[in-house]
């Protein structure tokens, strides 16, 4: 692998240039540091502003934290996170119990199908190094103090509470309104819901990266108005943010890619990114069961190869995959049938091995059906140790 990325784990790779080439190189580097500077401060700033936190001294966004629409956008956040309390501490209970060990605690954590959704796997595994989250949604932009000026701010961040309605209260979003709310209607992706998650679950932002899968599937930069000459874009955005209680440097990577078997076969570029994910952890939820239809083998078959352990709901790969010769499984809450519309699609085995077992309980919802049937989470670890990608995951540059 040459100096185009560089694994977790391992010491940068520069390239061999001339001491006058470098001197000139670290000119310019310093003559750029104001702007850096304020672009990694940007996202911070972004972010605590749509999360309903005052910004630090100097914040762009100072003048509209003044305004009555921002004060009221603060109360009513305050309100719907108090509200989510049982499911993050539920969430947080449970993954002391049962998420503490090898090799959830320091492996990438792989989320297809999640969307916006940083609150599941940052609770979940919370000293997970990075998290790669999949959906069909666009990345999306951070807009500037200026550009949110100009809006009914009152109509705007209303709008936005209403995008995080179903995840704070039913632990998902839902996919219909992310298509009528992340393509332009609301924000123009997905980059500000992932970021209000972040700060509102203690998290500072750290910097944010606009980039994007090349040829060989390697992670590179991009501008905001690249667009790839080839059929499939593979347009992403980096999170580099910290907790609040230590200096713990962490990557979020969300990319936009279509997972369908028709769709996937053909993206070269998403395929070797997804084999270097080797080892990783897997995260499944609330994912219209789209692992159990025949046009999602790909992914499906992708995610038992490669995964040290997945974590799942029902709506994850169906439970006969699960060999007991590869997999130990275990299983939480109860389950009798998927909820809603997609009761047709019960598991029969599933049924018998809870109905067979003696399941741990959960003490909280989650998922299709959340508060109104049993909630169910399924741990599978693989038996025999799966070889991590070079000890870590080529992710990222």
């Amino acid at each position: 692998m040459g100096c185009g990325s560089i694994r977790l784990n391992t010491p940068p790779c520069y390239p061999s240039i001339s001491r006058n080439n470098l001197l000139h190189r670290y000119a310019l580097l310093v003559s750029l540091l104001p702007l850096a500077v304020a672009a990694q401060r940007d996202g911070d700033d972004v972010g605590r502003f749509v999360a309903g936190y005052p910004g630090p001294p100097g914040s762009s966004f100072a003048k509209l934290e003044s305004t009555p629409a921002w004060r009221e956008h603060r109360r009513k956040l305050d309100t719907e996170w108090k509200q989510a309390d049982a499911l993050i501490n539920g969430l947080r209970e449970f993954q002391r119990a049962e998420l503490s060990a090898k090799p959830m605690t320091d492996s990438v954590v792989f989320y297809p199908f999640g969307g916006p959704d940083a609150l599941t796997p940052t609770l979940c595994f919370p000293r997970s190094p990075a998290y790669v989250i999949i959906g069909l949604e666009p990345a999306g932009t951070l807009p500037t103090a200026d550009q949110l000026a100009k809006k009914d701010l009152s109509k705007y961040l209303g709008s936005f509470r209403e995008t995080l309605a179903s995840e704070l209260h039913r632990s998902f979003f839902i996919t219909s309104q992310m298509d009528h709310e992340y393509r332009g209607q609301v924000t123009d992706g997905l980059l500000l819901p992932i970021l209000h998650l972040l700060v509102r679950t203690h998290h500072n932002i750290l910097n944010v990266r606009y980039i994007r899968l090349d040829d060989n599937g390697q992670v590179v930069d991009r501008q905001l108005d690249y667009t790839s000459p080839a059929k499939f874009q593979n347009k992403g955005v980096e999170v580099d943010f910290r907790q609040d209680s230590d200096s713990l440097h962490q990557k979020l990577y969300y990319f936009a890619v279509n997972l369908a078997d028709e769709r996937l076969k053909e993206n070269k570029a998403a395929l070797a990114y997804f084999a270097r994910l080797k080892g990783s952890t897997t995260l499944l939820k609330a994912t219209s069961y789209a692992t159990h239809r025949p046009d999602f083998s790909v992914i499906r078959n992708l995610m038992l190869a490669n995964s040290a352990a997945i974590l799942q709901d029902d709506s994850g790969i169906p439970y006969r995959w699960f060999q007991p010769s590869v997999w130990h499984v275990l299983l939480y809450g109860g389950y009798d049938r998927p909820y809603g519309s997609f009761r047709g699609l019960a598991q029969a085995d599933l049924r018998q091995a809870y109905h067979s077992s003696s399941p741990k309980p959960l003490t909280f919802a989650i998922g299709y059906g959340f508060e109104r049937i049993p909630s169910n989470l399924l741990l599978a670890k693989r038996a025999k140790p799966v070889e991590a990608a070079a000890s870590g995951t080529a992710i990222a540059r």
